[in-house]
């Protein structure tokens, strides 16, 4: 309890109404209460009373239980019924003691009972109850009206968050603008689908030279902004459109384009992360290069599931020996795994947001569910087979949003095109 509810004084001029149809009676409890520095009004009955409380809110109200016309029961609950901002506390001034007296009072409103004839001392140590009642109603009024001023504030703050993290978003999907691209030998189909405003994951491709591509799925751990903010700086590492900032490229000694293999690739952006960033986070890696003209490949699994290799008969593959995620370890070493695609044959590169999506009864997808998916989806184009995918995990996790970013790449392998010219 606060110095305010326990000091009587501080309730001086607290406005008390005093309600009795003796004048004489209202006259004996009007002196002790302006003696104890209220601020009294006098009503000679309960019509006057309830008028005057239409009119001013008064803090305390003592009234007689038995007058003529409206009895102070009466205009007790019409009193509750009034509307105002703070609370009231109601003294019934009666000389009934019958239980089920006191509980049709209590019922209807009244705080607190005084016997008559009252007791002077018995009067203050009502008031001062009432006081105390006051004082906590008043001070929970002021925390709810700070909790409210609190609440708009970090209201106000969400909205311009959210507003952000809209545009935010809208930025993160220019990271993978174009959901097909066509490389003459092959096309690959992109999906991205945050489970959130933003989110972690990115799949993508550039260009090495005029015979080779690189094709890619990225999932940064956590979600939000950090790590979409990880996810934009991998797009400009793993760009196309700035082959001099592409971590992955370098130059030969006689000034052309060249690539390194997946296995450096990883391991560059693992010492990146380790000795540049130095941030708390780590990612998973699929990545390939790819002959447009052979069909040979090369791939790197860092953490990320299992790429898998569907076979132009339906067969499907998985690529990879697992490895570690980028990040976590320095010095990391990263195997490659070489593999041919014929033409007809697709790569798919996934996110762990598809294997590890769980159903309502938290049974992960895993990678055996995928490819039971995908071979029931799999004479459908790569990008109309993304898109059942996402409808199927749907149904799959049984509708809302995904717990976690789902993501994937299907390159397909059409082999050399003949020359048109």
């Amino acid at each position: 309890m606060t110095e305010l509810a326990r000091r009587p004084s501080a309730f001086a001029q607290l406005p008390v109404l005093v309600v009795d149809d003796s004048k004489a009676q209202r006259k004996i409890l009007q002196m002790q209460l302006t003696r104890w520095g209220y601020q009294v009004t006098e009503a000679a009955s309960g019509d006057e009373a309830l008028a005057l409380c239409r009119a001013q809110d008064f803090d305390i109200v003592l009234s007689d239980w038995m007058m003529p016309g409206m009895t102070g029961l009466e205009f007790c609950k019409a009193f509750r019924a009034l509307p105002r901002e703070g609370y009231g506390y109601f003294i019934l001034l009666t000389s009934k003691s019958e239980k089920t007296e006191i509980a049709d009072g209590l019922e209807n409103g009244a705080d607190d009972f005084l016997t008559k004839p009252v007791s002077a001392d018995e009067l203050r140590a009502r008031l001062r109850a009432g006081e105390r009642i006051l004082g906590m109603q008043n001070e929970l009024v002021e925390k709810n009206r700070l909790i409210g001023s609190t609440l708009q504030e970090l209201q106000k703050l969400y909205d311009s968050l959210d507003r952000d993290l809209i545009e935010a978003r809208k930025l993160q999907q220019t990271l993978v603008r174009d959901r097909l691209r066509d490389f003459g030998a092959g096309k690959a189909a992109l999906m991205l689908r945050p489970s959130g405003h933003v989110g972690g994951d990115l799949v993508g491709s550039f260009v090495v030279d005029a015979a080779r591509i690189v094709v890619y799925s990225v999932d940064v751990s956590g979600h939000g902004v950090a790590s979409a903010m990880m996810t934009a700086r991998l797009a400009g590492l793993l760009s196309g459109a700035s082959p001099d900032q592409n971590i992955a490229l370098k130059l030969t000694v006689d000034g052309d384009r060249d690539a390194w293999p997946p296995a450096i690739v990883a391991a560059r952006l693992n010492r990146m992360m380790l000795e540049e960033l130095q941030v708390d986070q780590y990612f998973t890696l699929g990545y390939a290069e790819i002959n447009l003209e052979t069909g040979g490949a090369t791939l790197v699994q860092a953490g990320h599931p299992h790429p898998l290799l569907i076979r132009a008969d339906g067969r499907i593959e998985r690529l990879g020996d697992g490895g570690l995620p980028i990040g976590l370890i320095e010095g990391a070493e990263y195997p490659q795994t070489s593999f041919a695609l014929a033409p007809g044959d697709r790569l798919f590169l996934v996110s762990d947001g598809v294997t590890e999506c769980p159903n309502p009864a938290g049974e992960e997808l895993g990678s055996e569910g995928l490819i039971k998916l995908l071979q029931h989806n799999s004479r459908l184009r790569s990008q109309d087979l993304l898109e059942a995918l996402l409808w199927d995990l749907n149904v799959f996790v049984g509708g809302g949003v995904f717990p976690d970013d789902v993501s994937g790449l299907i390159f397909d392998y059409l082999g050399p095109q003949p020359d048109s010219s």
